[in-house]
């Protein structure tokens, strides 16, 4: 039942938003009373948490899978873990759009949690950066954080916009991706 829970309200949070969206809504779509609601969540923003976390974990756990393959050079690594979140777009479209847009009504405690989850992620993703500058498989840059967080902003943003039905793959977008980031878009001589 749980999980039930989980599934509607993820499904009411992106359609309706968090707020618009009442414990009422989400019991009248499953068939249950509140209090089989309060017996699995003390309250709507303690479900959000669980829904935010539980993404936040998710991607994370699949990113530290990609980073500890030592069959794969950097340049592969940035790859696969591009391809993972266009990929998660597919899968996890509106778990993702929620963690994104509804994360602001959580309460600070909920939020420090998924901060700390959301900084190991970018922790990672600039560690491989660095490794790549340092095995020179990528450009000396001052910089890895900012590249980092550019990356990221590439990545995260498609979840508005990607259409993974649409004309352009998943695995096409990763390329195209990483081609920007490793390339840029001026055509060398």
């Amino acid at each position: 039942m749980k999980e039930k829970i989980i599934e509607t309200s993820i499904e009411l949070f992106d359609q309706k938003g968090f707020k618009e969206t009442s414990v009422q809504d989400i019991v009248e779509s499953i068939g249950v009373t509140k209090g089989t609601f309060y017996y699995y969540f003390k309250s709507k923003e303690e479900l959000l948490g669980d829904i935010c976390l539980t993404y936040i974990e998710d991607l994370v756990r699949q990113q530290e899978q990609i980073l500890e393959d030592p069959n794969k050079d950097c340049t592969a690594k940035l790859y696969d873990i591009v391809y993972m979140l266009i990929n998660n777009i597919k899968t996890q479209r509106r778990s993702a759009r929620i963690f994104f847009r509804e994360m602001r009504h959580l309460n600070e405690l909920h939020l420090q949690e998924i901060k700390a989850k959301r900084r190991v992620f970018r922790e990672n993703y600039q560690k491989l950066i660095e490794e790549g500058i340092t095995k020179r498989e990528f450009k000396n840059n001052p910089n890895p954080d900012m590249l980092t967080f550019g990356i990221l902003g590439i990545t995260n943003w498609s979840y508005y916009w990607f259409n993974p039905e649409g004309e352009v793959s998943e695995e096409k977008l990763a390329e195209i991706y990483v081609d920007l980031i490793l390339n840029g878009i001026k055509k060398s001589d």
